[in-house]
């Protein structure tokens, strides 16, 4: 009798105080419970393994008590889901959305307040949010902090950057998490404004492998009204804490129930091309909002950008007068300005000879002499061009030679000016035939006290995309919190920079050649990258004998960027006269798609290689794109995702024997075969190189 009683008493706590929920494969395992002081805590475990180790969830709140403890389960649900829904933008033409869900109720005795905890996992990670329901006790409130926990099983293999509230322009350090430190980096790195929130804070998303071979990557989805949630780390017991980004008075999160918080996400895998090719992010967003998507298209652009970078021209019109109106006639042009209607007119004659959609022109606005480093409110009213631009004129040429103009609102991180212009600007460019718009988000950001990653900013980039979508407008903001999958909610949203891009190469200690293999384990885990390649003259002493400043790449990795890195939006980033002298290795940026129905990646490691192959939107032509690091590296590809029966020709853009990514970086060799499904192709790749391919179907 005792026996039975005890047993089930036993099984009635397990009802009520510890929950687990599996994944549709049942590789991964969530374990959830309170412990002795009502705390909510939680364990990941992969095939059996403990990857996340019991560790602790809450909200502090600035008024009114915590919702950390005290807290007892009401209810809890179990759902499944399973669908696939097509993207209108995409690495896939559809994508499956499959999960199993876990809602635990919870309610506070003592502050008669509900807070219910999200579960959701999929084949390749968890997922899981804070959900405040509408209630009599809690309705608008203050969040002054997150604990959520991340405590690891091990002192991983860590790919990271520091948490810096207002740039994500780092170059990855590789390290154990045991020795992460910012106080030992060296921060002269082109980045000017730097707020870094502590020596062992570092920003997410965070890719780690273990000793045992398994990839883990803590990132988070759907940051909406919310801060970018950074990451303290334990480097004695390896736990690591969400680290929220505050407003200009220490605040974290203005909220009102009912409403949600982001996901916070853990992919693992024991295969690295798992995470690299996991659509759990997106897949955590909401639907798109739009009815009609039809003129959201993808673009392939050069354009007046690259040639400010190294010098042979500027963004400003009238250099150091430092003047506040240059309407003024006493000004005077310097003649190195390059957003010139002649100059604009060169550009788009050579978009239209080689099949390009679209012309980026920077600094074609006033207000570039005066606003660098002064923190300044009104500085640029995104309508009025230089004296030497003429924007309607422009507008007319390009339309002759079916070519769409991409316009450029730098903000100087004055967003407050840029919100009570945006309509006028976005109206212009309706009015003259601008499809697109790259924004910038230099400088310190007005309201003054606020950061790039705070909810503020979070609010307004995403607000942004939302008002651009009213004027059937596409959006690639730059200098922006990093993407969390808010694309698929608002596809027009088609790009983002949020990383360290390709123009640090031009003038600063540049990206090493391992950057571009993490950056798809990490940054384009939340959406498409403009990181611009593309870059022919590798070296920067081509433009002045004096330059030591070089792209870390060899042009056929350049080449392969374009597969790569992901992107609906890619720029070929050089100047139309390097593309002329190599006429041949061009072709591929040509011929290359933006688009696509399918992808695989066959082949990667974070910090090592990468190797992907893609099949054209609506077309039978397949594309491949191989990198690697430092080293040189030599593997076999199988062609078994050649449809069977079918011939192709397969044109190979390689590394020379002799290239090297600093010594000889522009030596390459183009060979066209002949190959089906069963064929197999051997790459070589140079020492920071890669190999571009093109499959076309012989007819």
């Amino acid at each position: 009798m005792k026996k039975s009683l005890l047993m089930l008493c036993f099984f009635l706590i397990g009802i009520t105080n510890a929950q687990n929920i599996q994944s549709p494969s049942k590789n991964i395992r969530v374990d959830f419970n309170l412990n002795a002081d009502g705390t909510p805590q939680y364990a990941v475990s992969y095939k059996n393994k403990l990857v996340v180790l019991e560790s602790k969830l809450g909200i502090k709140l600035k008024e009114g008590g915590d919702l950390v403890s005290g807290l007892t389960i009401d209810n809890v649900k179990n759902t499944s889901f399973n669908e696939s829904w097509k993207p209108v933008l995409g690495e896939q033409s559809s994508i499956q959305n499959h999960y199993n869900e876990l809602t635990v109720s919870l309610s506070q005795k003592a502050t008669q307040r509900k807070i219910n905890i999200i579960f959701r996992v999929f084949d390749e990670g968890v997922a899981f949010r804070y959900d405040f329901p509408k209630q009599p006790k809690l309705n608008y409130f203050i969040i002054t902090d997150e604990i959520t926990q991340f405590n690891l099983a091990g002192n991983h293999k860590t790919f990271w950057i520091p948490g810096d509230f207002d740039s994500q322009e780092y170059v990855f350090n590789e390290t154990r998490l045991s020795e992460i430190d910012n106080d030992k980096l060296n921060l002269n790195n082109g980045i000017a404004l730097k707020t870094i929130g502590g020596k062992t804070v570092v920003q997410s998303p965070l890719m780690m492998k273990s000793d045992d071979k398994i990839y883990l990557n803590i990132f988070e989805a759907a940051v909406v009204n919310y801060p970018v949630m950074h990451l303290n780390v334990n480097t004695k017991n390896f736990e690591l804490t969400s680290f929220l980004v505050s407003n200009a008075i220490g605040d974290k999160a203005y909220l009102q129930a009912p409403c949600v918080s982001p996901w916070r996400t853990i992919m693992v895998s024991d295969d690295a091309r798992d995470i690299v090719s996991s659509k759990m992010i997106l897949n955590l967003n909401e639907p798109s909002k739009l009815d009609d998507t039809s003129w959201i298209k993808p673009m392939k652009y050069v354009g007046i950008w690259w040639e400010m970078h190294v010098g042979e021209s500027t963004w400003d019109y009238a250099g150091s007068q430092n003047a506040s109106n240059v309407l003024d006639q006493s000004l005077k042009p310097t003649g190195k300005h390059g957003a010139t209607t002649e100059n604009t007119k060169r550009y788009i004659d050579f978009a239209a000879k080689n099949g390009f959609d679209g012309v980026l022109v920077e600094g074609w606005n006033t207000g570039w002499e005066d606003w660098a480093g002064n923190w300044k409110e009104e500085v640029f009213d995104f309508v009025t061009p230089y004296p030497d631009f003429d924007i309607k004129a422009i507008s007319e040429y390009a339309k002759s030679k079916n070519v769409k103009m991409i316009m450029h609102h730098e903000t100087s991180g004055s967003v407050a000016n840029y919100e009570r212009h945006m309509d006028r600007a976005f109206e212009n460019m309706v009015k003259y035939g601008y499809p697109a718009v790259k924004s910038g988000y230099v400088g310190r950001i007005i309201p003054r006290g606020e950061f790039h990653d705070g909810q503020t900013m979070v609010n307004h980039f995403n607000y942004a995309a939302r008002r651009a979508a009213d004027y059937k407008l596409m959006l690639n903001s730059h200098e922006s919190s990093r993407p969390t999958g808010y694309s698929r909610t608002y596809p027009n949203y088609i790009a983002a920079e949020a990383a360290r891009g390709n123009e640090f190469n031009a003038w600063s200690t540049g990206n090493p050649p391992d950057h571009e293999t993490i950056l798809p384990f990490t940054r384009l885990l939340g959406g498409p990258m403009d990181y611009t390649p593309g870059i022919f003259e590798i070296k920067m002493n081509h433009y002045d004998p004096k330059k030591t400043e070089q792209v870390h790449t060899t042009l056929a990795k350049q080449l392969a960027l374009y597969v790569t890195m992901y992107s609906p939006l890619q720029m070929a980033a050089d100047l139309p006269e390097n593309y002329e002298k190599y006429p041949d290795a061009f072709q591929f940026i040509k011929d290359v798609a933006v688009d696509w129905d399918e992808s695989k990646y066959l082949e990667a490691e974070p910090g090592d290689y990468l190797t992907v192959v893609r099949k054209a939107k609506n077309s039978g032509k397949w594309f491949l794109g191989a990198i690697t690091d430092e080293n040189a590296r030599n593997s076999e590809i199988k062609l078994d995702f050649l449809p069977k029966g079918k011939k192709y020709k397969a044109i190979i853009y390689e590394d020379a024997k002799n290239a090297h990514w600093q010594k000889n970086p522009i030596a390459y060799k183009i060979k066209t075969v002949e190959v089906t499904s069963k064929s197999a192709i051997k790459l070589t790749l140079a020492p920071g190189g890669g190999t571009a391919i093109s499959f076309e179907p012989v007819k």
